[in-house]
């Protein structure tokens, strides 16, 4: 039986994966090329990047070199040990993320944040949480990116295959808030969620939402009518 194969070099990301001599990093294989076809916009452009779940802070390191100088790393544990790693245009704070209080006060200290990684301790309590309380904090143009979806289905985790609470059935919910506007009417516009979500994409244990500020649909004619009215 023959190895996986390893990420194509094919992105930056999987290259600095590949070559790394840092901090340990541990990724599905199909994970970078997600990352790189959402995130390719902001190198270069000093984004205010949170990630949640540091773990050894390899992730931290590789998401430094991708975005470049002036980028702002922000990672968030809840084990003290992860403090070490503050380092360079990383800055590292300790917190749960089910604690909805902890994440008010991301709110308040970091106005602004670009693009958003939830790869945190994967539980029910805390995937739901965080997007509730951070994903209207994103920027209007940003990114909300939550992974190892699969979890959704592990009862250790609290997940369970079309379970109430689930983030995968949070998840679903946003596929009807999206299209509000042609079920709902005038009502849809205070739905903060409709008027702020772009598109929704799906992958393999991986949900990125990308966001814009969105008006009402419109649609028009132009051209001569070809048949029968």
């Amino acid at each position: 039986m023959q190895p996986p194969p390893l990420p194509a070099r094919d992105n930056p990301l999987a290259e600095y994966f590949l070559d790394n001599t840092g901090r340990l990093i541990h990724k599905w294989h199909h994970y970078f090329g997600i990352y790189h076809r959402h995130f390719e916009r902001f190198r270069g452009r000093s984004p205010v990047v949170l990630e949640i779940g540091v773990s050894h802070g390899g992730s931290l390191q590789m998401w430094r070199h991708y975005f470049g100088k002036g980028a702002r790393i922000i990672g968030v544990d809840i084990d003290p040990l992860c403090a070490a790693f503050a380092e360079e245009q990383i800055e590292v704070l300790i917190g749960d993320q089910a604690d909805r209080g902890f994440l008010g006060e991301l709110r308040r200290r970091f106005p602004r944040v670009d693009i958003l990684i939830d790869d945190g301790g994967h539980t029910m309590a805390q995937q739901v949480a965080t997007f509730e309380e951070l994903y209207l904090h994103v920027h209007a143009e940003g990114v909300y990116l939550c992974e190892d979806l699969h979890t959704s289905y592990w009862p250790k985790w609290g997940g369970g295959l079309r379970r109430p609470g689930t983030f995968i059935e949070l998840s679903k919910e946003l596929i009807d808030r999206l299209h509000a506007w042609h079920f709902a009417g005038a009502a849809a516009e205070s739905d903060e969620i409709t008027r702020s979500t772009h598109s929704l994409h799906y992958y393999d244990s991986i949900f990125v939402v990308e966001k814009r500020p969105i008006a009402p649909p419109v649609h028009s004619r132009t051209g001569h009518p070809a048949l029968p009215q």
